[in-house]
């Protein structure tokens, strides 16, 4: 079984106004995730879907994708064991049965990791 990217995210200042766009330009819904994001369904029947997300604090502006892990914490201790970094987590998503964890890869590129609420 491989990791396979399962998820994506926007990063801005305003989620719905960010959500209004892609919702004009690319006909996505969204709806209110959490107390500051948009979840997005993109209406496709292929690719993945995602949400959008008004941190409140820098990064503001980014494009994360999420790799699919069966365990985040023994995934990053594999992403620092060879180079790379733990940026943020592990930490559980609220009411969500997930876990996820960002990581910087050597060259610079910031990635998320998931588990799966199955998982957790």
């Amino acid at each position: 079984m491989g990791n396979s990217v399962v998820h994506f995210e926007i990063g801005c200042r305003d989620a719905s106004e960010t959500a209004a766009f892609y919702e004009r330009c690319f006909g996505w819904a969204t709806a209110d995730y959490g107390p500051s994001g948009k979840s997005i369904a993109t209406g496709a029947d292929t690719g993945i879907q995602g949400h959008i997300t008004a941190l409140g604090h820098e990064p503001h502006n980014y494009v994360m994708v999420y790799i699919e892990v069966p365990d985040v914490a023994a995934a990053a201790e594999t992403v620092v064991a060879n180079g790379g970094t733990l940026l943020i987590g592990p930490l559980a998503i609220p009411n969500d049965g997930r876990t996820f964890a960002w990581i910087g890869d050597p060259a610079g590129n910031t990635i998320g990791l998931i588990e799966p609420a199955s998982a957790a």
